[in-house]
């Protein structure tokens, strides 16, 4: 994004290729910041006074992009703030791209096999033949991408919302903020404070007040009901109301907490995340899971409460300590697995994370963004968590099991994740015939971060006592998420206990 903020009431303007949904989730973000909407294509088809296709069939493509051309830009050059949806060729006008840099534009993106697929069988005159459609394809990507580097995609769930990821996603909260009549309560952990807070009030600045802020301590000790109360006396005492929206500026912690506070605050009002972190940029910030810890277990006290909106800016990763990014990784690792295909061997491919993010940032903000959608596509199935969404928690259930035998002091929840995974993957083979050499290729791509691949305590026993406290079992069997392959997972495997044992043992052991 470029520029954004220039204009004092910068247009909201979404691209892509044909098929891709623009003119859907424009009207719902229109809708949701209570903005005008307009289509170009819709507009333009008025102006001409036929369809695009009969017009762009006598006059031809010349013709009908030079008529493009003029309506766009009188739509970019509005003085009401509108949210606008262009036609999937616009930006190949020189001057529609020079326009679009003094507004806030964003990304909406289709796969091409899904492109084709609701683009062929139409009137429209350039989806007729498969080649030069994916050749067409190919050649406006880069345009998309250069013009809107944040992508945008729709959260399919009972409190539907927007998730944007991408470069400038920080800069963008005030021009895109979801809650036009409300004001912002920042819930911020004082890493991310210390490095984005005033980068996030600089993006609210003019656009939406600010009702007051809070610093809550980073790690997993700071989810608790005394920091709960904390904060929710914090929000009273600046006046929070039912139509402000509380801002979690932060990782997986500052987001679990904020999201319980604004889902209790007065029954409940609306927050948006604003994640910093690798582990809440990739899992955590989406799907609307909210709570905090009590002693005898993880996440024990929480609410399903959908954010109105994720900002998601991969560049803030690179403030992040070698350490907290490892711990994020091994989340990308896990829900590669869960996805397979294009995502695992993506994940395989990409160089170790503190090289990318020097030198291929655009890299990372396709995993990241693979990752978001894998998530986003599992919650929209199940967003209440009674049976597919249990997927996301392939290696969760020993990792929480250490979390807790351990006060979740000597574990990052990444470092947890890393011996959950390869714990369940041992499972895999023995339960499910998982190859082997995929336990192998994920303990190769963990230990390269320097997470663990092995440890040294606690006791067995206790580990099983915590095991036995995860919130998914059922009565007195151990249900376990495995995966027979890369993209194939099945949750509910009922493992018998030797079984377990046997695969902490051999993780313990390193082998």
């Amino acid at each position: 994004m470029a520029k954004v903020g220039a204009l004092p009431a910068p247009q909201v303007v979404l691209v892509g290729f044909m098929g891709a949904g623009k003119s859907t989730t424009g009207r719902r973000l229109a809708a949701a910041r209570g903005r005008p909407f307009a289509d170009s294509d819709e507009l333009l088809e008025q102006r001409l006074g036929e369809p695009i296709a009969s017009f762009f069939e006598r006059e031809g493509e010349t013709a009908f992009r030079e008529r493009e051309r003029e309506l766009v830009l009188e739509l970019l050059d509005r003085a009401e703030p509108s949210v606008i949806a262009l036609g999937g060729g616009a930006v190949e006008s020189e001057s529609v791209r020079e326009a679009l840099t003094i507004h806030c534009a964003a990304r909406v993106d289709v796969d091409p096999e899904t492109a084709w697929q609701r683009a062929s069988g139409t009137a429209r005159p350039l989806a007729r033949d498969r080649d030069s459609f994916l050749r067409l394809y190919e050649r406006r990507l880069e345009l998309y991408e250069s013009v809107a580097p944040l992508g945008v995609t729709w959260s399919e769930t009972e409190g539907d919302h927007p998730v944007f990821v991408g470069a400038g996603a920080l800069a963008a909260v005030g021009d895109l903020w979801p809650c036009p009549q409300g004001r912002a309560f920042l819930v911020g952990d004082e890493g991310a404070a210390r490095f984005h807070g005033a980068g996030l009030r600089a993006a609210l600045e003019g656009r939406v007040e600010v009702a007051g802020h809070i610093a809550v301590a980073p790690g997993e000790r700071t989810k608790s009901l005394s920091e709960v109360e904390r904060v929710l006396r914090a929000m009273a005492g600046a006046g929070v109301q039912r139509g402000d929206a509380v801002v979690a500026l932060g990782g997986g912690v500052a987001g679990d907490l904020a999201g319980f506070c604004a889902a209790t605050y007065q029954r409940g009002i609306a927050w948006v995340q604003v994640p910093t972190t690798l582990v809440a940029q990739v899992d955590s910030a989406y799907g609307g899971k909210t709570g905090v810890d009590l002693p005898e277990g993880k996440n024990y006290v929480g609410a399903f409460h959908q954010p109105a909106a994720v900002f998601t800016d991969p560049a803030t990763l690179a403030t992040l300590p070698s350490e907290e990014l490892a711990s994020g990784w091994a989340e990308v690792v896990k829900t590669a697995l869960i996805a397979g295909g294009t995502l695992w061997r993506g994940v395989r491919a990409l160089p170790p994370l503190g090289e990318a993010i020097e030198s291929n940032l655009d890299a990372i903000n396709g995993v990241v963004q693979a990752c978001a959608r894998t998530k986003l596509a599992v919650v929209a199935v199940d967003e209440r968590d009674t049976g597919y969404r249990a997927s996301l928690n392939l290696g969760h259930t020993f990792a929480h099991a250490l979390e807790s035998a351990t006060g979740y002091e000597r574990y990052r929840h990444g470092e947890a994740v890393a011996l959950g995974l390869l714990v369940a993957l041992r499972l895999s083979e023995r339960e499910l015939g998982l190859d082997p050499s995929i336990r192998q290729e994920a303990r190769d791509l963990l230990g390269r971060e320097n997470l663990p691949t092995s440890f040294a305590g606690p006791g067995t026993e206790l580990l099983l006592e915590h095991a036995g406290r995860d919130k998914k079992r059922s009565g007195d069997r151990r249900n376990l998420v495995l995966l027979r392959a890369p993209g194939d997972v099945v949750t509910h495997v009922e493992v018998a206990e030797e079984a377990l044992v046997e695969a902490i043992d051999e993780l313990r052991s390193g082998t």
